[in-house]
């Protein structure tokens, strides 16, 4: 195993040098290190990580609060994991999940054991309890969504309210006039998810800026729920040619029960979503949609919280990802009538 005492031979330095190159605690000629970079590269030297964290005072690990409560669809919440951990990764940290629905008591016990250097945060609240707490500690944050009040915080995500008005417009566009929006469960809606709401508001606003009928729906996140969603919707809308769905466990189902209560996707009813891509393109019919870029999200989340974490280059404190909608086969124009 090579040790700090052969890089400091191989550079010629002494291994204070390179212990100083490594943890920035003391300043050194550029020329010094890079040539003990270039030793260490050669060699194949990884310092270990307890004895960096001690020289750096950090642990080189993020925590990620990701509080799997009822009604978040999970699979859709690990992709965003996955995408947090691979760029922390990157930067040679590693990640600590926290998936308890502890509010505060979760933030303040990790903050008060110092596990962690920075905190990434989901599951956002447009009133969200953790902010006050989030705003005094002295831990670097990220959050993947958007409260209310955001300054202050630094903030990332796709722009939802963008997202749902990109839908409607869509269908707008096809000629549909009477459309509904079938969401995320209610209680997603009675925490007052950021995300959830901002599509409402998107749907909302474009829906009455071009005139449309439209009408919003919380399902549950089963086929019995979606079979139900359906039928109500063709008893209070029997003139309904265009969905938009915010959900994605049920996008199957909700194909299937339409179709069983006697309605073609996409012959007569239109529908879009915003959902991942893999969802979208692997249903019996494949779902023209909004992507959610999980991934995106997460590297430019890491990246964030990084520059934060380093004090390097500019911070800004919103970021909103433009959506992008992927036309596919749910949907046609309406039929002249």
């Amino acid at each position: 195993m090579v040790k700090i005492t052969d890089v400091a031979r191989h550079a010629g330095v002494s291994p204070s040098t390179v212990s100083y190159a490594l943890s920035g605690k003391r300043p050194i000629s550029e020329e010094t290190r890079q040539r003990v970079e270039l030793s260490i590269q050669e060699l194949g030297y990884r310092p270990h990580a307890g004895a960096r964290a001690l020289a750096s005072s950090r642990t080189n690990v993020l925590a990620l609060v990701i509080p799997l409560r009822t009604g978040i669809h999970v699979p859709v919440a690990m992709q965003f994991a996955v995408s947090v951990v691979t760029a922390a990764r990157r930067h040679d940290h590693d990640v600590l999940l926290l998936t308890q629905e502890e509010g505060e008591a979760g933030l303040r016990r990790v903050a008060d054991t110092a596990a962690v250097d920075a905190l990434i945060v989901m599951d956002v609240q447009l009133g969200d309890p953790r902010l006050p707490l989030l705003r005094l500690l002295g831990l670097p944050s990220v959050l993947i969504g958007f409260p209310s009040e955001s300054a202050g915080l630094t903030c990332i995500d796709l722009d939802f309210k963008a997202a749902g008005e990109l839908c409607v417009e869509r269908l707008a566009a096809l000629g549909h006039r009477v459309i509904a929006l079938v969401g995320s469960p209610p209680e997603v809606y009675v925490r007052r998810t950021a995300f959830a709401q901002r599509v409402v508001q998107g749907f909302t606003v474009a829906a009455d800026r071009g005139g449309l009928s439209s009408s919003v729906h919380p399902c549950e996140a089963s086929p019995a729920a979606a079979r139900v969603v359906a039928e109500q919707l063709l008893c209070e809308h029997p003139a309904l040619t265009g969905v938009v769905v915010h959900n994605e466990a049920i996008l199957q189902p909700l194909i299937d029960a339409f179709e069983q209560l006697g309605l073609r996707v996409p012959g007569d009813l239109s529908i879009t979503a915003i959902c991942p891509d893999d969802v979208a393109e692997n249903l019996s019919v494949p779902v023209t949609s909004v992507a959610v870029p999980s991934t995106e999200v997460g590297i430019q989340a890491v990246d964030l919280l990084m520059r934060k974490l380093n004090s390097t280059g500019h911070v800004p404190e919103a970021t909103l990802l433009p959506p992008r909608l992927t036309e596919r086969a749910s949907t046609v124009a309406r039929a002249a009538t």
